[in-house]
């Protein structure tokens, strides 16, 4: 082990040790949010049988659904308490290996869907596919088509979110980082990687042009109600941010929302408001984590696993946050599961009829929450 790495270890044990001894519960328990409301351990638990992981949720033009993405590469579709789950669409053709629920190892090879979209006017799903890039699938599904797999000459590393404009024919989406894939969503937190991207992909001359770059963990994507505007959640940062799309501000960028956690994906309701899944509430020492790349870069070389930096992470008691925002990115709501009773680690909202429809990529089920 080298001096730098002897001089680091040494400094975040004494820091270890000094938090310990102030208020070890304080420094891994994020603070509560003022007018948070803790509802969310009410919510109706809906299993996907066999399967872990629905990160994302999306309706068909008929309401049909939910569909969903999970970790051994398959689209489902909800088709009622009668017929349960059923295989609507997979990414990848080579499915032979991909026998379980949930396998790490074979991510790249059976795929693994992230952020879901309806193209409202053809039918088509589309589908931000970690490591297999940008698919789309037909009304009836089967196997999704390859439409972007790489961008600049380099194969898309961590697709992971999506929103289409129908009045441009023009699919917004990210990807996190350059350097790392899905299964090493960690690494991107903690060694400081700033290589997320935003882009936009033109369905009629096919051309993909890259927006935003720089981005530390480039995550969530939606179109404000107007497309004046499009979000993509910086989730290391803690922030939303607002590229101008239209208006006297086109072209320039802002910072949106800053939120009291980790944002995963975003997803508008009707009014033109927005929700916030937050994978993880801010601890003191993950925003201390997500502000000093070095102590991650330490943590990685004295050999955690990702399981046991995730946990830092997480908090000393993981749940549930979902944060509403509005159109000018003003929180007006904050739904949480306090003590993580019925839902935790949600990656995604969905407002609908009256109800939240709640993802989970690492949960095996979603959760229903009637407002």
């Amino acid at each position: 082990m080298n001096s730098s790495v002897i001089v680091a270890a040494t400094v975040l044990a004494l820091c270890a040790i000094t938090f310990a001894l102030f208020n070890p519960r304080a420094l891994f328990s994020p603070p509560p949010i003022h007018g948070s409301k803790d509802q969310l351990h009410a919510s109706q638990i809906l299993h996907v049988t066999g399967a872990v992981g629905p990160e994302s949720l999306v309706f068909d033009g008929d309401g049909g659904g939910p569909y969903t993405g999970v970790a051994d590469g398959r689209i489902l579709k909800w088709e009622g308490e009668e017929r349960g789950w059923t295989e609507f669409a997979v990414t990848s053709f080579n499915r032979l290996a991909c026998v379980h629920p949930f396998a790490l190892e074979l991510e790249h090879v059976c795929g693994r869907p992230l952020g879901l979209r309806f193209d409202k006017k053809s039918g088509d799903l589309y589908i931000a596919d970690a490591y297999l890039g940008l698919k789309v699938v037909g009304p009836t599904g089967g196997l999704a088509m390859d439409v972007v797999t790489e961008v600049e000459g380099q194969p898309l590393q961590f697709t992971n979110d999506m929103d289409i404009s129908e009045d441009e024919d023009v699919i917004y989406f990210s990807d996190s980082s350059t350097m790392f894939q899905r299964r090493e969503f960690m690494l991107v937190l903690l060694s400081g990687d700033k290589t997320g991207r935003l882009m936009k992909y033109d369905k009629l001359t096919k051309k993909v042009t890259v927006l935003l770059r720089n981005l530390a963990f480039a995550n969530g994507v939606a179109l404000s109600k107007d497309g004046s505007f499009v979000l993509v959640a910086e989730t290391t940062s803690f922030r939303i941010l607002r590229l101008w799309l239209r208006g006297p501000n086109a072209g320039e960028v802002d910072t949106f929302a800053v939120v009291p956690g980790f944002p995963d994906n975003i997803r508008r309701n009707s009014e033109g408001q927005f929700w916030v899944a937050l994978h993880a509430k801010g601890s003191p020492f993950a925003k201390w984590l997500s502000s000093n790349p070095w102590a991650g870069k330490t943590l990685l070389k004295l050999g955690f696993n990702i399981k046991q930096l995730h946990s830092s992470f997480a908090g000393w008691k993981p749940h549930a946050t979902a944060v509403k925002l509005s159109d000018k990115g003003e929180i007006l709501e904050v739904l949480e599961d306090y003590e993580g009773k019925t839902l935790k680690f949600i990656s995604e909202v969905e407002e609908r009829d009256g109800k939240l429809w709640i993802a989970s990529v690492l949960m095996p089920f979603i959760g229903i929450y009637s407002l």
